[in-house]
């Protein structure tokens, strides 16, 4: 069935009223539509760091926590680092030695069996046994400013008694390593942005193959 030249009109009519009835709004920016909320996070994350609304040490500080454990815990009246704490460790190193511009603290904790002193310098025992490990992982001594014990004064899990969960290290990101400590988006805060910027838009080449025809041309 065809349609008549009217009907063909009224409908070539009202697409071009839609289409005109479409204009972008000129209090905002172009492409705008486009953005459900998270177009331009990156954007907005870097301008907060570099006006100091954002403090980068936070923020990073928050990226070590999501993505390696920033805990491991001891045996009980030990600072012996278990099979399941070097496995963690060694996580915690890849990360550090991923951003030689930052430093680290580790905490070391005690649970409440014993006197206050004695937990006090287990805490301490234990933050550096996490400290020579990362050294043996190639982690400079020098990026570990804070080496701090809790004792039994800050429990994970409030108990008298023997707790495993209270007899633990937790490493943190402190600062960024050397002279220069500047607040805003400057060398260091930047390298990372652009390391990462690099290795996110590199494609990995695909392996060259050898490829053989069937049929030698040259065959008779």
């Amino acid at each position: 069935m065809h349609m008549t030249s009217k009907a063909l009109w009224s409908l070539a009519l009202s697409g071009a009223l839609a289409a005109c009835s479409y204009s972008p709004s000129v209090d905002r920016q172009l492409g705008y539509e486009v953005d459900e909320g998270g177009f331009g996070q990156v954007t907005r994350n870097n301008a907060g760091i570099m006006s100091g609304e954002i403090n980068a040490t936070q923020v990073l500080a928050s990226r070590f926590a999501a993505e390696v454990p920033s805990t491991i815990t001891f045996p009980f009246n030990s600072d012996e680092l278990t099979p399941e704490a070097r496995t963690v460790l060694a996580q915690q190193a890849s990360w550090i030695s991923q951003f030689p511009e930052l430093r680290f603290s580790v905490y070391g904790h005690a649970d409440a069996v014993g006197s206050n002193s004695y937990n006090q310098t287990l805490g301490k025992r234990r933050a550096q046994a996490v400290v020579n490990f990362f050294a043996a992982q190639g982690v400079s001594r020098s990026r570990l400013e804070a080496l701090v014990s809790y004792g039994e004064s800050r429990p994970a899990v409030p108990s008298p008694g023997p707790e495993e969960a209270n007899r633990r290290t937790v490493t943190t990101v402190s600062g960024f390593h050397g002279k220069r400590r500047g607040t805003l988006l400057d060398s260091r805060y930047a390298a990372i942005i652009y390391r990462e910027y690099v290795a996110g838009a590199t494609r990995p080449h695909p392996v060259n193959t050898n490829i053989t025809t069937q049929v030698d041309p040259g065959a008779k």
